[in-house]
């Protein structure tokens, strides 16, 4: 835990230091570009596992992983390419975004069955997470 808190402290501060340096859009668009790629090899990763057959959590990790890389790579594109109009508001986006979700929802789904539960209880955290940004938007 203590490296990973050292290591968190260290990236924000070459972040912020990249920021004073250069200004946020050169900084933003790297880091976008680099959490792209990284997760898209990490994800890579997790499918060899799973297809190892070393995890049951592994395909979780593939489709999350992957819809982190390209979450990352779609705002990577969107800011190089000048904020197109045409990408502020495109349904593909939808695809982009399903990927995070399938994949939160096999994690809970492998969850529950490492705690011996059975069954459809391990939707509860998904619907909890729909509730509650549903009430955030309404509010907000």
């Amino acid at each position: 835990m203590k490296q990973a808190i050292i290591l968190i402290l260290l990236t924000v501060l070459a972040l912020e230091a990249g920021f004073l340096l250069l200004g946020f859009d050169p900084v933003a668009e790297i880091v976008y570009g680099v959490i792209a790629l990284m997760a898209a090899m990490i994800a890579a990763t997790f499918l060899w596992l799973w297809l190892e057959r070393t995890t049951p959590l592994a395909i979780g990790m593939v489709v999350s992983w992957f819809g982190l890389a390209c979450l990352a790579a779609w705002w990577w594109l969107y800011n190089l390419l000048g904020a197109p109009v045409w990408a502020q508001t495109h349904p593909a986006i939808f695809s982009v975004l399903a990927l995070p979700i399938v994949g939160s929802i096999l994690h809970f789904a492998v969850i529950q069955r490492s705690f011996g539960f059975h069954g459809m209880h391990f939707l509860w955290p998904i619907f909890a997470a729909i509730l509650v940004s549903v009430a955030v938007y309404v509010t907000v």
